[in-house]
């Protein structure tokens, strides 16, 4: 179908999608306007985040512009958001992923569906997609994943390397603003002040449960789809940002199925790739399209005999935390692992230099410079810094200058063996360029609880001063090291505040290590051509306030506690089309005193508003974690007014084991 073919699309903001239980759902539907007397595919979306409002803005873009091409686009609500019907419950649960299985079996049935359902999604739509489709239901033929991951537990924003994350109570405090949210009054009626106070009624205390499940147990086990790759059947294409959190998934996916599978790695942060703040961007809705033209409509456009993985080198460039663009080439490969990629080993202390055995010292203020896991571009530098100040915190170990350049493409690999003198103690590991500048740019880095040394499944203590062999595989990477440019391995012991700290600081003792390399030469110019992005035409809004953010870091001089403080204050903007109003801020608090980083502590206050006309629901939802030697506290309160008035307001308090 060419553009000058265009189908004449219809447009439902709330179609009803009754789930075998009687809960009905809601769906946001673009299709063409004949579907019913010549049915089309189904591509479907199934989120939490509100299509009325919350992810308006990014569908109007998208799912349009597949429908004009011969596609019913759905996207629906998750059980208990938006417009749907029933109790919220947690991420990926049972419950949601059967909905997911019934919503696809309701589509696949309906009159103006071929049979033929694909999902895609970014974040949790990329999850549960790939969840979705280890359950194999028949008439899910294909799926677009966008950052997300194959291990809840792993590779995830709860923790890594068995490390809780800061981000894992930061998302605890955004789930809880951005579910606190009625429905809208327009769709759902004169119910949805009683819908809204059932919702908030029976908020789950997720903050808890998500700290409760500190090693890789039966709940992170469900829905990690690496438990099975054999039980994915439908055709995976994968595409995940090299600034975003999830840049490990491509690989996996690629060298673990057996259904067809391709994979895109590009400068991307955590945004789909023709909208991303990190550029260049690339035509995501083409490359989507025909992956939907092959699999849901059969059409033989070649799209199975693509390279199984394309991978933007980035060049060395001086650090910059709110870069907008990396210059780069793209790279293929037939298949994973690729056999033009060489393993190099480099020992420490000989092709790296660096004095061992080396004691690596606690230093509480290393992680200063190491950027964000989520790179939405909603603030101020998300991205790592110059690394020259974290460097100065670690034990490094420098290569000699390249004779020649190198590409680094994949996953470096480093075997330790050191020792530690507390029972608990955390391994960071930063690969880092070292520029002729001066500077010192982040190409890679792994974090690793080093209880979790023998596997995630449960932590075992450290014997103090006793050696152990551990083996680290840092992230996903692809990056030109230049002739003249030198390599460096920065080893610490903790990295705040990216990832919460143990109760009592450690200092490691390092005897030697080996670094392994996956390493391509450089080839010329580009091996594969992107499409430019396009869109549908934007939704029609107006803003009423502009947004602002800040991030700044503090250091009390007389009790030496440092202080991070970022806030964003994302706006306030009005639908043309529905008349919604929406606004929410956010502003996070991150302390901690070198001397007791069993006091660290995180606070996080949003805002949140949504209204028409005079009509205006607010919730502010203030979240705190502390903790001392052996336990977090954790409190939050949630607060939802109508106007002036306090229709809600609860306080938990939760006290979590470390």
């Amino acid at each position: 179908m060419t553009d000058e073919t265009l189908c004449e699309i219809q447009h439902d903001r709330d179609m009803g999608i009754t789930l075998p239980d009687g809960t009905r759902l809601s769906a946001r539907v673009w299709m063409p306007c004949d579907a019913d007397t010549h049915p089309v595919p189904a591509i479907l979306e199934y989120l939490p985040y509100r299509k009325s409002d919350g992810t308006a803005a990014r569908d109007a873009g998208m799912h349009p512009w597949f429908a004009e091409r011969g596609y019913a686009c759905l996207r629906v609500d998750r059980r208990g958001c938006g417009e749907s019907e029933g109790l919220f419950d947690d991420e990926y649960s049972e419950q949601e992923l059967q909905d997911g299985e019934d919503v696809i079996a309701w589509i696949a049935a309906q009159p103006w569906c071929s049979g033929a359902v694909g999902m895609q999604g970014i974040s949790w739509g990329g999850f549960n997609g790939l969840q979705i489709a280890a359950r194999a239901p028949k008439a899910l033929k294909a799926v677009v994943t966008i950052g997300s991951t194959v291990d809840r537990y792993a590779d995830d924003v709860h923790y890594k390397g068995g490390v809780q994350h800061s981000d894992n109570i930061s998302w605890a405090a955004t789930v809880l603003s951005w579910f606190s949210m009625p429905p809208d009054p327009a769709l759902v009626g004169e119910d949805w002040r009683a819908i809204w106070l059932e919702r908030l009624e029976n908020t789950p205390p997720l903050a808890r449960t998500w700290a409760q499940h500190r090693d890789r147990d039966a709940y992170w086990k469900h829905g990690s789809v690496c438990e099975d790759y054999a039980a994915i059947k439908a055709a995976v294409l994968a595409f995940g940002g090299l600034h975003d959190g999830y840049r490990n998934t491509m690989r996996h996916l690629v060298e673990n199925l057996d259904a067809p599978v391709k994979g895109v790695a590009g400068p991307w942060g955590h945004k789909y790739p023709h909208v991303s703040n990190i550029g260049p961007s690339i035509g995501y809705l083409q490359e989507a399209l025909r992956w939907w033209d092959r699999w849901l409509k059969g059409i033989e456009n070649g799209a199975e005999e693509d390279p199984a993985w394309r991978a933007y080198v980035m060049q060395s460039a001086h650090p910059d935390p709110a870069a907008d663009h990396r210059e780069g080439r793209w790279i293929t490969a037939r298949s994973l692992p690729a056999p033009d990629v060489a393993l190099e080993e480099l020992v420490l202390g000989r092709d790296l230099a660096g004095a061992l055995p080396a004691r690596i010292d606690p230093d509480l203020r290393h992680g200063e410079q190491c950027g964000e896991f989520f790179t939405f571009g909603f603030g101020p530098g998300e991205l790592p810094d110059d690394q020259q100040p974290d460097d100065a915190r670690s034990a490094c170990f420098d290569g000699g200058p390249l004779a020649v350049g190198r590409d680094i493409t994949g996953r470096p690999r480093l075997r330790l063996r050191l020792s530690a003198d507390r029972p608990r103690a955390q391994l960071v590991v930063r690969l880092c360029d070292l520029r002729p500048d001066g500077s010192s740019m982040l190409i890679s880095m792994g974090l690793l609880d080093l209880r979790n040394r023998n596997g995630f499944e449960t932590k075992e203590d450290l014997t103090p001063g006793a050696d152990v062999e551990v083996t680290l595989s840092l992230d996903e990477t692809a990056y030109h090291l230049p002739a003249g440019h030198r390599l460096r391995l920065a080893v610490a012991g903790s990295y705040w505040p990216y990832a919460w700290p143990e109760p009592q600081a450690a200092a490691l003792t390092l005897e030697s290590g080996t670094l392994e390399l996956p390493l391509r030469a450089p080839s010329e110019g580009d091996e594969w051509h992107f499409p430019p992005p396009v869109s549908a035409p934007a939704r029609r809004s107006r803003i009423l306030r502009a947004g602002h953010d800040e991030k700044r870091r503090e250091t009390d001089p007389d009790s030496g506690i440092i202080t991070l403080t970022i806030a964003s204050d994302h706006g306030r903007i009005e639908d043309l089309e529905t008349g919604l109003i929406t606004e929410s801020a956010v502003r996070e608090t991150w302390r901690i005193d070198p001397a007791d980083p069993a006091q660290a502590e995180a606070e996080i206050e949003w805002q949140r508003g949504f209204g028409r006309g005079d009509w205006l629901v607010t919730t502010q939802a203030h979240t705190r974690m502390t903790g001392g030697p052996e336990h977090f506290d954790i409190q939050q309160t949630l607060i939802a007014r109508e106007g002036s008035e306090i229709l809600f307001e609860r306080t938990w308090d939760h006290q979590v084991p470390r």
